[in-house]
């Protein structure tokens, strides 16, 4: 199963951001191994942002999506691709010792 988490920072020891669409990384996990590491083209700017973040996610072929908190346009981005998407608080490291 691949793993993405919205993260404020880019490691395993960051907390969950509570931002979907402008979360400043992205970590991806296969086997709760981090395996990349996306800093987010979208944490700042315009609208849009959770549309596309989602769309990226979509691209890298992630199966799993966790936030703090999530918009209804990257939620039905997501949904729609068949990506589960849970809210989640506290450190990534954490969040994984529970799946």
């Amino acid at each position: 199963m691949k793993i993405a988490i919205a993260a404020d920072g880019n490691t395993i020891d960051a907390s969950i951001s509570p931002m979907g669409g402008r979360a400043p990384y992205y970590l991806i996990f296969e086997e709760k191994k981090l395996t990349e590491i996306i800093k987010n083209p979208f944490a700042v700017g315009g609208g849009g942002a959770g549309w596309s973040v989602a769309h990226i996610l979509v691209d890298k072929g992630v199966n799993l999506v966790i936030v703090g908190q999530i918009g209804p346009n990257m939620a039905t981005a997501l949904t729609e691709k068949g990506i589960k998407v849970t809210t989640a608080t506290g450190l990534i490291k954490d969040a994984l010792n529970k799946i």
